[in-house]
């Protein structure tokens, strides 16, 4: 039995079903975490929602930024972007099937995986233990899951409050939380998220770093996607942090982490 945490899809569909030939991945044996971002940019992002969907419990999945615009424009009233590419998700014959598993998806999973392991999609704010993230995540799972999810799909976009307090409430304190699971890449020392450098670690804005620069109260593993730009690597980390978003969609590849082993198996991109 073997668990592989996998970077972003982003719709490249090809690439995951050749990583999962050469990772020789059984359903009934394996069980895959997923970094978020299933969909959007690629060619394939309605391929990679029903390939995942299809393996039901073997994948754990979180929800990434661009799986949330996914449900934002099909159930919160938001516009396109010029660069999506979610036309085929929103047209299919089996759309609703598929957006309400998706919108059922949590923003965090975690494990013992011969140590605490804990994915997000973006990252883990220093200020949180792994308890409060857990139970931040799951304020957001239910408000996707009552019946005034459309409301707060339709409000969830922003970025303020930029920095988290735990006296937030309403929509300021959802919106804080999916930004700093979902958005995060710099924050400053008291834990402010900056939302315009999504570059490389030299895109930094002054008195910003990457969140895995902060140091934590505890050691647990952290396994994140988002950033692409980092290849993989987080140079200066003090923390346990692995990076899994390779920029398989921009031309680089597709990565899956054996958290046993620790041995990562790379798909080269089948974009230019």
């Amino acid at each position: 039995m073997t668990t592989y945490a996998i970077g972003d899809l982003q719709g490249c569909h090809a690439e995951f079903v050749e990583l999962l030939e050469t990772l020789d991945v059984d359903p009934r044996r394996d069980t895959l975490w997923l970094a978020g971002d299933l969909v959007n940019r690629g060619p394939g992002s309605l391929a990679c929602l029903r390939e995942v969907m299809a393996l039901g419990e073997t994948a754990r999945v979180v929800l990434g930024n661009h799986d949330l615009h996914l449900l934002a424009v099909a159930r919160g009233g938001a516009a396109l972007n010029r660069k999506d590419t979610l036309d085929a998700i929103l047209a299919a014959p089996d759309r609703e099937r598929l957006l309400d598993w998706l919108q059922s998806r949590p923003l965090l999973v975690r494990g013992t995986l011969g140590e605490e392991t804990l994915m997000t999609h973006a990252g883990l704010l220093p200020q949180w233990s792994l308890d409060q993230a857990e139970a931040l995540a799951g304020e957001v799972q239910a408000a996707l899951g009552s019946e005034r999810a459309g409301a707060f799909l339709e409000r969830m976009y922003g970025n303020a409050p930029a920095r988290w307090r735990d006296d937030l409430d309403g929509i300021d304190r959802l919106r804080a939380i999916v930004n700093a699971l979902t958005r995060m890449r710099f924050i400053d020392a008291e834990g402010r998220l900056d939302f315009t450098a999504k570059e490389g670690l030299e895109s930094a804005p002054p008195g910003f770093a990457p969140w895995f620069r902060y140091p934590r109260a505890d050691s647990a593993r952290l396994l994140f996607g988002h950033w692409a730009a980092l290849q993989g690597e987080t140079p200066g980390s003090r923390v346990n942090a692995q990076a899994l978003d390779t920029g398989c969609v921009w031309g680089g590849a597709l990565t899956a982490l054996d958290l046993t082993s620790g041995v990562r198996t790379l798909v080269p991109s089948r974009r230019r």
